[in-house]
C-alpha cells in the first residue's frame, strides 16, 4: 500500500470527485500528532445503501492504511458511535437500537452479528461515546448520556442511568473525545468543545469562531486528533492542548489530507479511546521523600499518573503512588493527599492541619479546593483566570473515577464546582510545597 495520503483513494463505490477545503489555514506543514495512540485510527462508517465499511489511518501522518466494505446491517442507519474496536451501536430509522460484532476487520470486514438490543426510542440525530463509558446524544437540541457498563451491551441492563443534560446543543456534528468532553461544530462555523460534568452542569469552549460550516461530518479518536469531512473530502486536525478549552493551538493539514475525495458515507464513528493526551510534565532532578518538601512540578506529575491510570473511586481501597513505595486511599482527599507526597491519606475534614489557607486568586498548580462537606479538588491551572476560569484534577465519584475538569471560582451557572456548592470551598496551600 503507497504511503502518501494523496495516492490512496476508496474502492470505485465510494469515489467522487475531488473538491476543495473551505477551512482557514493554521499550519499546511506536515506534522507529526501529539496524541499517544495504540495503533492505528478506527473509523466506522455506513454508506447510502446500509454497508458497514472500516477504514483505518495513520495518527502521526494523517495516511489513509485501508478502507474496507462489508454486507448490509439489514437495516436503515440513522445514527453510530463506536464502543472500542470491534463494537459498534447504530439506531435505525425505526428508532431501534443495534449492536453490530466485528468478527475482523484486517484483510477484510466480517461481521459476527447484528443484534437489536432496544425496541424504539431511540431516535437522536447524532451519538457519540467517549471511550470512558458515557455514550451521548443529540436530539431536537437536548444532550442525553447514559453510562454503559459492558463492551457488548445487550440492552437496557447495560446502557442505563439515562440523563438530560441540558438544551442548548444545537450542532451540525459531534464527537466525543475523551471522558465526558465532546466537541461539535455548528452551521455558521463554530467549532465548540464541552466539558460534561452532570445535569446542568457543563462547560463550553468557542474553539473557533467560524470555518468550520463546511464540515458535515466529525469525528475523534481522543487525544487532541480530529477528522473533518467537507464535501467528500477527510481532513485531519490535531489539537496540541485539547484540555486548555482553546483552538489557537489546533494545526490544520489542507494540503495533506486524509483524503480529497471519495468519503461518501452517509454515517461516521470513531473510538474515542484509541488515543490519549499526555500533557508534558517537567523533570524532578530531587523526588520527594513522604512527607517532606515537593515542588509543585512533582505534585502535577503525581496527579497525572493516578488520571492516566484512572485509579477507580472507593473510599474502602487503595493505591500505589507513582514509586511505588507507599499507598492512599482512592477518595478524592487520598488523591490529594497521594499528589503531595503527605505522610498519610488524609480527609477532607483534616486536610486542613497540613495545608493554609489562601485567596483564591493566589491558587498556583498543586494547590487543593476543599470543601468541609465531602470533596476536594486538586487545582491544575488558569483557563482564564481575568474570568476565574481553572482546570483541575479529582478523584470524582465512583461512575467515573479519576478526572480532569473545568469550571469558574463561582462554580458558573449553576454556582457549582464538581457538583458541590462553590462558595464551601476553601483554596489550600500544602505546608511543604516549594516553587517549581
Amino acid at each position: 500500500m503507497p504511503s502518501s495520503s494523496r495516492t490512496l483513494r476508496f474502492a470505485a463505490s465510494l469515489a467522487v470527485g475531488v473538491t476543495t477545503l473551505g477551512l482557514v489555514t493554521l499550519s499546511s506543514a506536515p506534522a507529526q500528532a501529539a496524541a499517544i495512540c495504540g495503533g492505528d485510527v478506527s473509523i466506522y462508517g455506513t454508506l447510502a445503501d446500509g454497508r458497514l465499511t472500516y477504514t483505518a489511518i495513520s495518527p502521526n501522518t494523517g495516511d489513509r492504511v485501508k478502507t474496507l466494505i462489508g454486507t448490509n446491517l439489514g437495516f436503515t442507519p440513522k445514527a453510530m458511535a463506536t464502543l472500542n474496536f470491534n463494537t459498534v451501536l447504530v439506531t435505525s430509522t425505526a428508532g431501534d437500537l443495534y449492536r453490530v460484532d466485528v468478527q475482523t476487520n484486517d484483510n477484510a470486514l466480517a461481521l459476527a452479528g447484528v443484534t437489536k438490543i432496544w425496541d424504539g426510542g431511540w431516535t437522536f440525530d447524532k451519538m457519540a461515546y467517549d471511550g470512558a463509558g458515557h455514550l451521548y446524544g443529540t436530539v431536537s437540541g437536548q444532550l442525553h448520556r447514559y453510562n454503559v457498563s459492558q463492551p457488548k451491551p445487550s440492552g437496557p441492563a447495560h446502557i442505563a442511568k439515562h440523563v438530560v443534560i441540558d438544551d442548548g446543543f444545537v450542532l451540525k456534528t459531534l464527537a466525543a473525545v475523551g471522558d465526558d468532553v465532546l466537541i461539535g461544530s455548528t452551521s455558521d462555523g463554530k467549532l465548540l468543545s464541552y466539558q460534561i460534568n452532570g445535569v446542568g452542569d457543563w462547560e463550553r469552549s468557542e474553539l473557533k469562531t467560524d470555518g468550520w460550516s463546511a464540515v458535515d461530518s466529525l469525528v475523534s479518536p481522543g487525544g487532541g486528533l480530529y477528522y473533518g469531512r467537507t464535501n467528500g473530502g477527510m481532513y485531519w486536525y490535531h489539537d496540541a492542548d485539547p484540555t486548555d478549552g482553546k483552538g489557537d493551538d489546533i494545526a490544520y493539514h489542507p494540503n495533506d489530507p486524509v483524503d480529497a475525495s471519495g468519503w461518501t458515507q452517509t454515517l461516521l464513528s470513531a473510538y474515542a479511546g484509541d488515543c490519549t493526551y499526555q500533557p508534558p510534565v517537567p523533570s524532578t532532578p530531587n523526588p520527594s521523600s513522604q512527607g517532606g518538601q515537593i515542588t509543585r512540578s512533582e505534585v502535577m506529575s503525581r496527579a497525572v499518573n493516578w488520571l492516566g491510570r484512572d485509579v477507580p473511586y472507593n473510599q474502602g481501597a487503595s493505591a500505589s503512588d507513582p514509586e511505588g513505595d507507599h499507598v492512599y486511599r482512592t477518595d478524592c482527599s487520598g488523591f490529594v493527599s497521594m499528589a503531595w507526597h503527605a505522610n498519610s491519606s488524609y480527609t477532607t475534614a483534616s486536610l486542613a492541619n497540613i495545608g493554609t489557607p489562601i485567596s483564591k486568586s493566589d491558587l498556583q498548580p498543586g494547590d487543593a479546593l476543599n470543601t468541609l462537606d465531602g470533596h476536594v479538588v486538586l487545582f491544575e491551572r488558569w483557563v482564564d483566570k481575568a474570568a476565574g476560569k481553572f482546570s483541575y484534577i479529582h478523584e470524582a465519584n465512583t461512575s467515573d473515577d479519576m478526572m480532569r475538569g473545568q469550571d469558574y471560582l463561582n462554580g458558573g451557572s449553576d454556582a457549582r464546582i464538581a457538583g458541590h456548592a462553590a462558595s464551601g470551598y476553601v483554596a489550600l496551600r500544602y505546608n511543604k510545597v516549594v516553587g517549581g
